[in-house]
């Protein structure tokens, strides 16, 4: 098969000005309708973002970012142990409240308008209803599982039976959107028309993830075949609608090797996947004890953007299939001495506003306008870092992320994928990077 191959030196030839030759003018952009971009620009929202964050689904569209994405995946769905979807008022577990219950008042509305008593829908699934219906091209996406929601996903890909169960379960409640009555909330077919589809978080099949999250080494078969089930359950639904549906199947996959060996039959589930989101980032974090680059395009001997990329098109799957992960945070460490602070050891993880060793993109920019802190670059491998001679953050900026975005271009990548939008500054400094370089093929 025929690959694109890129050099280091023509991406940095892009990232010193060619970019714009590929970009819309300003002009051009400014007029654009709201026709979705040929290149995918998926952006995962948060339901705990509305909380300390106060990031809502309205922001989506005042700070313009709905009108450059394509698909927005909301996280997460959780899995029971009996093997389900579900959903709920249980903490730690699921947050019906966020979900379909807040009401939201009409300044925090995407249409202006107040959440009434008696509607079945409410809270951040009736805001993205909204949110599609000024932007009928957006696709929204129920994303399963996460880091810590991925506890049972083995049991429930377990069997034929199982899987079976499982899948129906999900369609059931998130594409049919049978939600759990809540009040006068919920009900038959209360969310009915908001789910486009259905993105696998799965972290990780037949490997490690949290602490509590079990693995087998079938799950790699077994993955395969939930995949399968999902697609061909999702198919027959369509076919029961007078007007044809194609409802999208993705999933986040990771960068490592060995997780990709242990987990995905990669020619297999490519066949039935829409698209793949690539782990772009956490290549290293403040888990370790030595500082060094989380998301890094290019890299010798390490983790790097180009090396997931090169690793899945190597196992079989389609370049126009593959979505690039990308960044809105940073991890960070203290207690560095010596050089730039790149690559020395640290005494722990930085401190930060909601965890320690993590920090969203608008809060970095405010250290890096600071005076405080020196913006350091590696141009010729595309990442940057911050560093004040105690605290290192590694993250990207809009530099390095039109940097990555021309390689998507040039390697006839399917797009780009963000975690998570609430790290973007107020006005989209970051999607509007990204936009930049391909908001058109």
């Amino acid at each position: 098969m025929r690959r694109r191959t890129l050099s280091r030196l023509a991406i940095a030839a892009l990232s010193l000005g060619l970019v714009a030759t590929l970009a819309p003018s300003a002009g051009a952009e400014s007029g654009r309708t709201d026709s979705r971009p040929s290149y995918k620009r998926v952006g995962y929202f948060t339901q705990w973002g509305v909380y300390g964050r106060n990031f809502q689904v309205k922001d989506l569209e005042t700070s313009g970012t709905a009108a450059k994405l394509s698909h927005i995946n909301y996280a997460f769905g959780n899995v029971s142990s009996e093997g389900r979807c579900f959903t709920g008022n249980i903490p730690g577990e699921a947050d019906a409240w966020a979900d379909y219950v807040r009401p939201l008042d009409a300044a925090g509305s995407v249409d202006g308008v107040a959440d009434t008593a008696d509607q079945p829908l409410a809270g951040n699934f009736n805001q993205l209803r909204e949110l599609k219906a000024k932007h009928p091209g957006l696709k929204v996406m129920i994303s399963l599982g996460g880091w810590s929601w991925s506890t049972h996903f083995s049991d429930a890909a377990r069997t034929p039976a199982s899987r079976k169960a499982f899948v129906s379960s999900c369609i059931d409640l998130y594409i049919k959107g049978n939600l759990p009555a809540d009040g006068a909330r919920g009900g038959a077919g209360a969310a009915a028309g908001l789910f486009d589809g259905i993105d696998l978080d799965w972290e990780w099949p037949g490997s490690a993830g949290d602490a509590d999250t079990v693995f087998r080494p079938e799950d790699k078969q077994n993955f395969t075949a939930l995949v399968r089930e999902f697609r061909t359950q999702l198919d027959a639904y369509a076919q029961t609608h007078k007007k044809r549906k194609h409802y999208e199947l993705t999933a986040f996959v990771p960068t490592a090797p060995a997780k990709i060996d242990a987990g995905f039959e990669v020619r297999k589930i490519m066949r039935d996947l829409d698209f793949v989101n690539l782990q772009g980032y956490d290549f290293h974090g403040s888990w370790e004890s030595t500082t060094a680059q989380q998301s890094a395009l290019f890299a010798t001997n390490d983790f790097s953007v180009d090396q997931t990329v090169n690793d899945w098109l190597r196992r079989g799957a389609p370049a126009r299939k593959l979505a690039v992960g990308m960044p809105f945070y940073g991890q960070g460490w203290t207690g560095v001495t010596g050089g730039n602070g790149l690559g020395r050891p640290a005494t722990g993880p930085a401190p930060a506003t909601w965890a320690n060793g993590y920090e969203d993109y608008k809060a970095l920019r405010k250290l890096a306008d600071s005076g405080s802190y020196t913006v350091h670059r590696d141009r010729r491998n595309g990442h940057a870092w911050l560093f004040d001679g105690t605290t290192l953050w590694t993250y990207d900026d809009p530099q390095v992320l039109r940097t990555k975005s021309a390689y998507v271009r040039a390697k006839g990548l399917g797009g780009a994928m963000f975690w998570s939008l609430d790290g973007d500054t107020p006005d989209g400094e970051l999607i509007t990077a990204v936009d930049g370089v391909l908001g058109r093929r």
